[in-house]
């Protein structure tokens, strides 16, 4: 069929088992093409075709309510709710988001794209749906990576204590961006092998029933030996101690498995767990056979061989720049431990993984945990590298206040992904981390303006003693600088005058600095000489440096890629306050809104923050400052007129 004319998920109802598995190998093949050219996260999405058919067919979105954790399997899903017509705009600039919107269907009703709220979400609205007396259905589909996360157990033990009619779909294919690690990963592998547990606990009492002349008796203690009779047949059985009925394994390819399995947790009371497996890549050879998370989100590749296409000889990941650096002072320091939530690939520690096994630890996905880890491993005077993308530090941001810089404790973050993102938009922009960190005492926090500084950083963390510091770095990759063979220590709060000026100051750091210095020889070209400032360190702040800058009058100019509101400009505007200048300040940076996706020159241009940007403010502060000499010259000769 032409999924492009599809407009609603309704048309399924009226599908046979053969004509949904003709659907399922046309919606492979389209996400194939597709993603081939936009990129996305293809494994995850070729996993839950037959999953979100399925979904679709026996429940009546949006009445009922679907909700996707991650959110990044829910390409299958805007496809059988009528946005296949769009795809060639996924992940695009003012195109179809890579993951849940409101905004773009009815159909979303929950916006993901950090891991395992939907369980907590879909309680939320199972309280609203009983206080209001409505009759529907709330299906939240949690993978089991998102499941390691602490707030789904949370909302789990919630959901098990109120008895609320929720079906949750765990969708397990053993992975989330990597192999999954942990305990309830392990659970979940007993549970695969244990075979079907179904509707046992029902077939027991009604066998039990029927036993001649015993029968009634021992049926009368059904109830015991249903409970007992489970134990045989899975093992552990964690959510039914949790009080949930516990569905699976079910083979999440199978129509007939998942609709028989759909069916009797439709007619279930109380809170029901289906646990389908799944295969992640499923339908396309590269992906179905990615063992390390190479195929979860990719750019775009060829389909004949699962090549990615990207540009011949570009520089290494900041990542891979930064992680290797750990890994190589790690070798003179047994201090050193590399710390990650469920971001092994992503954070490139492959490498470290291989050399130091024992001194790389992975929590899964549980960011609030990996934080206080890294405090009680820093109490034992170890060196914690806590390497974690900007968006997700925001989970553990009271672990960083009340379990760190409380106590001051000497861990090394490593914030991967801080500014702009572009494809992942709103949910990923790493933004916030410069505002929300710099207000807490005791935190140091910088950012190289390339990968040679950076890695002269990393050395300077590793050497630091004081206290928790923190290293910012961008998405992509470096600018292929001549890389130092010595590493030294870069003094705490020091920064580095790039290009002199007379005219005006442009405070900037990390990705804005070659905006600023293709500005300042924009502006040179019309006779004006801007100073350019490296502020590596956002806090501390130099102030020494600040002080002969505003000694000397100039006009200010502040840039960076994050929020303004709390942000490094703020910073700098507090110091103009408590030292009593007067000096013209203005900032350029990511204003009060979140940002959506599209490529990162797209975005910056959008909210003002490009080199013409800057140099269109600094000759309005310039004509400013100008002006007000006159006035002032005027007021002057008046006065002695008179």
């Amino acid at each position: 069929m032409d999924l492009k004319s599809i407009t609603s998920p309704s048309f399924l109802r009226d599908m046979s088992i053969a004509e949904l598995k003709q659907l399922s190998e046309e919606i492979r093949k389209f996400l194939i093409e597709n993603l081939s050219k936009t990129g996305g996260h293809i494994g995850p999405n070729l996993g839950v075709v037959e999953l979100t058919i399925a979904l679709h067919k026996v429940f009546e979105s949006p009445r009922d309510k679907i909700i996707w954790d991650v959110g990044h399997q829910s390409y299958v899903h805007k496809i059988l709710t009528g946005r296949a017509k769009d795809f060639g705009t996924l992940r695009k600039y003012k195109g179809l988001s890579g993951f849940p919107k409101r905004n773009e269907s009815e159909h979303d009703i929950w916006e993901t794209g950090h891991s395992s709220t939907s369980l907590s979400a879909a309680m939320g609205m199972a309280i609203a749906r009983d206080l209001k007396g409505e009759k529907h259905f709330i299906v939240p589909v949690i993978g089991d990576g998102a499941l390691t996360g602490g707030m789904a157990l949370e909302a789990l033990n919630h959901i098990g204590h109120e008895k609320k009619n929720i079906i949750v779909i765990l969708n397990d294919n053993e992975m989330s961006i990597a192999p999954n690690v942990g305990a309830v990963h392990n659970m979940l592998g007993r549970l695969r092998t244990a075979g079907k547990y179904n509707w046992a606990k029902d077939e027991v009492e009604a066998f039990l029933k029927r036993i001649p002349a015993v029968g009634g008796l021992v049926a009368s203690k059904a109830e015991r030996l249903k409970d007992s009779f489970k134990y045989l047949f899975v093992p552990g059985m964690f959510f039914e101690e949790l009080g949930f009925t516990y569905l699976g394994p079910i083979d999440g390819h199978n129509f007939e498995d998942l609709f028989e399995n759909v069916t009797y947790a439709k007619k279930t009371n109380g809170p029901v767990l289906l646990h389908v497996v799944t295969k992640k890549g499923k339908g396309y050879y590269p992906a179905e056979n990615d063992k390390v998370g190479t195929w979860h989100g990719t750019g775009p590749y060829k389909i004949e061989t699962g090549d990615f296409i990207k540009p011949v000889n570009s520089p290494p990941a900041w990542s891979k720049v930064v992680s290797e650096t750990v890994r190589e002072l790690a070798r003179d320091d047994k201090r050193i431990v590399a710390i990650t939530p469920a971001m092994t690939v992503g954070s490139k520690l492959e490498g470290f993984q291989a050399e130091f096994p024992d001194r790389v630890i992975d929590v899964g996905i549980a960011e609030q945990h990996a934080t206080t880890l890294a405090a009680g491993l820093a109490t034992q005077n170890m060196k914690p590298y806590l390497t974690i993308y900007s968006t997700f530090l925001q989970r553990a941001y009271d672990q960083i206040v009340h379990d760190i810089c409380r106590q001051n404790l000497n861990v090394f973050f490593g914030i991967d992904r801080a500014g702009l993102v572009g494809a992942d938009g709103d949910t990923h922009q790493g933004v916030f981390d410069i505002a929300f960190l710099r207000s807490v005492p005791n935190m140091v926090l910088m950012m190289p303006k390339d990968e040679n500084e950076g890695r002269h950083m990393v050395y300077t963390a590793v050497k630091y003693d004081d206290g928790p510091i923190a290293m910012r770095f961008p998405r992509g990759n470096g600018y292929g600088v001549t890389l130092d063979d010595e590493l030294k220590e870069i003094p705490i709060g020091s920064w580095e005058v790039l290009k002199d000026g007379k005219d005006a100051a442009i405070l900037t750091f990390g990705t804005t600095i070659p905006m600023a210095l293709e500005a300042r020889k924009k502006l040179e070209k019309t006779g004006i000489q801007a100073m350019v400032v490296n502020a590596r360190f956002i806090k501390p702040l130099d102030e020494k440096l600040l002080n002969r800058i505003f000694e000397k009058g100039l006009p200010v100019l502040t840039v960076e890629e994050g929020v303004l509101q709390g942000g490094f400009g703020s910073s700098v505007l507090e110091f103009v306050h408590d030292n009593g200048y007067s000096n013209q300040i203005m900032r350029l940076g990511i204003p009060d809104q979140f940002i959506d996706h599209g490529e990162v020159h797209e975005l910056l241009n959008e909210i003002g923050l490009t080199s013409d940007h800057i140099v269109q403010t600094i000759r309005t502060m310039l004509q400013k400052q100008k002006k007000g000499l006159e006035e002032f010259g005027k007021r002057k000769i008046g006065y002695f007129a008179q």
